[in-house]
């Protein structure tokens, strides 16, 4: 397993992390990720150990605590082996102050986190989006706050905007306190909006990606077929995605590429879409998720090769966006704007 630093932090992390998001299967939503429980979890805790993955991606939100309470049981005895990556922000009950990244929610979230994941403490913990009614410097000092009193070791975001990220990095700055090390994004072949900026911006502030939904809710794993009934055995058609609307001609297109390359490799389509991620700037991890151990090791078998710089081209062209504004019209001096290098 290939490890990268993350961000600006002294810290080491697999490329891929395991994301238990199909841990628990508490609600309608999260039951079209999955529904893993105790046993099998520990199952694919140990899979995950034995190649090498030592990074556990979960959230509050996930099962409205479940997957948090079943990821530590599934840890027990682990925990000096492994680092745990949980988020807050989103809604985790009925009232006014039950969401948000107010200094409120955030330390009542950790502390719930906390106990519920059996830890003293978090590895890395995200503000899973947003938040744009508390002032910033509350959420920045409350987390640094949570660092300095040892119960959170990194900060990182998730679903941040450019001018977001690039407002609370510098109100770190100017204060001394903790900076996020890490975003959390969703890139894949098939949306690859996060080049536009946030890419650019990961490059020049070093702050690292991590991928969430590298394989497009599974758009990208081979099932979705041009001139085949769309599948309803997938997050995507069960209700359990976030991602846009897709045009499907241009998934088609995208899998055609994807086909050829992996006919070259002799990977799977699924192998291929992850390894193209690892070669782009800024990507220190991707989060890799399995409703059992047949698809988790599949996964796995996505690093320790590298695509072609030919082939990479290849996916490039087929996946290729046409930016909005002000972006396309930065493309138009690519020597006044230079893109970010993948190769």
């Amino acid at each position: 397993m290939e490890y990268r630093q993350l961000g600006a932090s002294g810290l080491f992390v697999p490329v891929l992390s395991f994301g238990t998001a199909t841990f628990g299967g508490g609600n309608e939503f999260f039951k079209a990720w999955g529904t893993t429980q105790l046993d099998d979890a520990k199952k694919l805790v140990h899979l995950c150990l034995d190649a090498g993955v030592n990074l556990f991606d979960t959230a509050d939100v996930y099962s409205n605590g479940l997957s948090e309470e079943i990821l530590g049981k599934a840890l027990a005895g682990l925990r000096d082996k492994v680092l745990i990556s949980t988020k807050a922000t989103f809604k985790m009950g009925a009232g006014p102050n039950d969401f948000s990244s107010s200094r409120y929610h955030l330390i009542k979230s950790c502390d719930d986190s906390l106990r519920r994941l059996n830890t003293d403490h978090i590895d890395i913990y995200h503000m899973h989006g947003m938040d744009g009614n508390t002032p910033v410097e509350e959420t920045l000092r409350a987390l640094d706050d949570l660092v300095t009193s040892g119960k959170v070791r990194y900060i990182a975001c998730s679903n941040f905007s450019g001018w977001h990220l690039m407002k609370s990095l510098s109100v770190s700055e100017r204060y001394g306190w903790s900076k996020y090390v890490a975003h959390q994004a969703y890139y894949s072949l098939l949306d690859r909006e996060f080049e536009w900026e946030l890419m650019p911006l990961g490059i020049n502030q070093n702050v690292s990606t991590i991928v969430w939904s590298p394989l497009a809710s599974g758009q990208l794993t081979g099932k979705f077929r041009r001139g085949q009934p769309i599948p309803q055995d997938n997050r995507r058609s069960q209700g359990g995605s976030h991602g846009p609307e897709t045009n499907f001609e241009r998934l088609y297109t995208i899998i055609d590429a994807l086909d050829e390359v992996a006919e070259e490799t002799g990977k799977s389509i699924a192998q291929v879409s992850l390894n193209w991620l690892l070669q782009r700037p800024t990507i220190a991890n991707i989060i890799i998720g399995a409703r059992n151990e047949e698809q988790l090791k599949q996964n796995l078998a996505s690093v320790g090769w590298n695509l072609t710089v030919e082939q990479i081209k290849k996916l490039d062209v087929a996946s290729e966006m046409t930016p909005v504004y002000p972006y396309w019209h930065q493309r138009q001096d690519t020597k006044l704007n230079p893109l970010p290098k993948f190769y």
